[in-house]
């Protein structure tokens, strides 16, 4: 495996001051795509400090600018955000989930990187913490992004749903099985497979990530562990 650095660092957020940064860039991409609910984002938010939550931020290398950000919420705990808003299927229930959220980063070409990167460093986290599903909730044409990664709808195909965690903005439900990840990426020959599984990258670092423990709770009654196969899921 090759090593590549980047002009940047991810790292997990363990500070006020790293905090501030990721609200700040949190809230200038929002800006840009949904002003009116931005305002809402100026502020760090009662669930950054929560225990079951975990924020990642980009910086650059260059003068340690902030230039990416995401929150990801897993279901130990408590029910995910967007449960809020939706049920989740049966086959969504008793496992242990994990969300992406208030993923915001700068513009231009440099941001695409950013993007590619804190992925990868979802990844890293779903892997280790031991994550069944990753569940996403992407506006549109956010929503094409995780497409792009194979993703898969949770409801009706690019069916949108409102959720009230994002001021009642459409969003389209996916979901993505982390055992089968580069299974499937390699039949797609997927065109991230190199970055996120043939190269290390000694910048996204998220530091030690221990497994999820506990039952998975949901909004809904709990249900014992749902086998999905591989075909119903792509299906779904």
């Amino acid at each position: 495996m090759k090593t590549e650095r980047l002009p940047f660092t991810v790292r997990r957020v363990e500070t006020e001051a790293a905090l501030k940064k990721a609200v700040a860039i949190r809230h200038a991409a929002y800006a840009r795509h949904v002003p009116e609910f931005a305002r809402t984002l100026m502020v760090p938010e009662a669930c950054d400090y929560e225990e079951d939550t975990v924020v990642l931020l980009a910086e650059s290398k260059l003068d340690g600018t902030a230039i990416g950000t995401a929150r990801l919420q897993t279901n130990i705990y408590r029910p995910l955000h967007l449960e809020e808003s939706v049920q989740l299927p049966d086959w969504l229930q008793g496992r242990a989930l994990c969300e992406v959220e208030r993923l915001g980063v700068g513009e231009g070409r440099i941001g695409h990187m950013v993007k590619v990167a804190l992925m990868k460093a979802f990844f890293d986290y779903w892997e280790q913490s031991g994550t069944d599903f990753a569940v996403v909730a992407g506006r549109s044409p956010v929503d094409r992004q995780y497409e792009q990664l194979l993703f898969k709808d949770v409801f009706g195909a690019n069916e949108m749903v409102p959720l009230r965690n994002t001021g009642n903005i459409p969003h389209r439900v996916m979901a993505f099985e982390i055992a089968t990840a580069e299974e499937r990426w390699r039949a797609a020959n997927h065109p991230l497979l190199k970055f996120f599984r043939e190269t290390h990258h000694p910048d996204i670092d998220i530091g030690l990530v221990l497994p999820q423990r506990g039952l998975p709770t949901t909004q809904s009654a709990m249900h014992m562990p749902v086998a999905m196969p591989l075909s119903q899921f792509a299906a779904a």
